[in-house]
């Protein structure tokens, strides 16, 4: 597992929003795991839809620039909920790599239902990146991040079920 750190603090005026500074600090952690987890799995769908072959080529070419565009709209929400917790949303490849739970993308695109177990193995996980702020979530009562994360997992649930089942005989 990658080494995790904490969250950077911006500067400026206090926030008063109801929500502890630790509380605050603890929710924008697990946010930028989430948000790393995303942006991997982004890249990785990406990387698939640009480099699949195989019979299976229409279909799966298609379902990925769809998976790769919702999580590409997903990474913005994420970052911005860091951002008014009153910190620094992580943007870079390196500070990505570090947060993420997920492995970088092969150097060598594998067949095609290899991609899928990988793309479903990686839904999985950002799945449970964003369960595990609950607890943290909970107690502070944050709402909105709560509510983000709801969507997040209906979205990553759901994306996991639909390319099991093209692993199904």
């Amino acid at each position: 597992m990658a080494k995790k750190s904490s969250p950077a603090k911006s500067s400026g005026p206090a926030i008063n929003i109801g929500i502890a500074d630790k509380d605050r600090a603890a929710i924008a952690a697990g946010l930028s795991r989430l948000l790393a987890d995303t942006y991997t799995l982004y890249l990785t769908t990406h990387n698939f839809h640009w480099n699949v072959t195989g019979p299976m080529f229409n279909a799966l070419h298609a379902m990925f620039m769809a998976q790769y565009t919702e999580l590409w709209n997903a990474v913005d929400p994420i970052a911005e909920r860091i951002r008014s917790l009153g910190h620094v949303a992580p943007g870079s490849y390196a500070q990505f790599a570090q947060l993420s739970s997920l492995p970088d993308a092969p150097a060598t695109p594998p067949k095609a239902l290899e991609m899928v177990r990988i793309l479903v193995q990686g839904h999985e996980a950002v799945a449970r990146t964003a369960r595990s702020l609950f607890p943290a979530v909970d107690k502070a009562s944050d709402e909105p991040s709560a509510d983000l994360l709801t969507q997040r997992l209906t979205v990553h649930e759901q994306t996991a079920w639909m390319l099991r089942s093209l692993l199904e005989e």
